[in-house]
């Protein structure tokens, strides 16, 4: 029987590279974002490059509670539960002035897109998931070194592993994983907007061991590790992957 895989903020970047990882292994893949027309686009390239893959789209957006109820409502219809949930959705907030009234604001966003993105569809999956199956969140190099000009980017990623370990003992009795994986530069992602500069990005690559930045497919390697067998017994625990340029702690 085919797995049921949910990959949050999967119309770019590391949600599709993910979706497509699963998909390459025969799950049936559901992909959740926000834009429709983006989902949708997602889903065909999906589909081309691999034969037979089964996905299906649900464009929600998982900062909204009430997509909890929605979301769940189209797992049963399924009628599989759901053996992996990676919650890829996220984004940094632009950092505007320095005046308190935005800096709140920029917190706030930082938080609704980067932390209850997840626990939404967490907490409205984790009833319709199978035993033994595997929850993985996303966290950044940021939430150990900081974010730069949004100070709450990296504090929300931070929150993450917190709730990582709450999750990894609370569900451990029904044999759930529960891991976060915090990458450092990926390239071909949507998460810096247009306000990543070539010279940015060039200090980037030159901070990684390896000489390189991440690739998204990288990164999606990892989470299906973590949602497969041989990695079923990792779990509360917060991987980086970031080609060297934070060394683990």
């Amino acid at each position: 029987m085919s797995r049921l895989i949910v990959v949050t903020g999967a119309s770019a970047g590391i949600g599709k590279a993910t979706a497509k990882r699963f998909a390459e292994n025969n799950d049936k893949v559901l992909l959740i974002a926000r834009q429709r027309n983006r989902l949708a686009r997602a889903a065909e390239e999906i589909e081309s490059s691999v034969p037979g893959a089964d996905v299906e789209t649900l464009a929600l957006d998982m900062s909204d509670a009430d997509s909890a109820e929605l979301l769940q409502n189209h797992v049963r219809s399924t009628g599989l539960p759901v053996n992996g949930l990676v919650c890829c959705a996220g984004s940094v907030p632009p950092s505007g002035s320095e005046d308190v009234k935005s800096v709140v604001t920029e917190w706030r966003e930082a938080y609704q897109s980067n932390v209850m993105t997840s626990v939404i569809a967490v907490e409205g999956l984790v009833p319709l998931m199978a035993d033994g199956g595997s929850i993985v969140l996303y966290s950044s190099i940021a939430a150990y070194r900081g974010s730069g000009g949004s100070g709450g980017y990296g504090a929300a990623k931070a929150a993450l592993h917190s709730y990582v370990h709450t999750l990894a003992t609370r569900l451990g009795r029904r044999g759930i994983s529960v891991n976060a994986i915090a990458p450092g530069y990926v390239a071909g992602t949507d998460l810096f907007g247009d306000g990543l500069s070539a010279a940015r990005e060039t200090m980037l690559v030159r901070q990684t061991a390896l000489g390189r930045s991440g690739d998204p497919a990288d990164i999606a390697e990892l989470g299906f590790y973590l949602c497969s067998e041989p990695g079923g017994y990792v779990t509360s625990q917060i991987l980086q992957i970031n080609g060297g340029s934070y060394h683990g702690v």
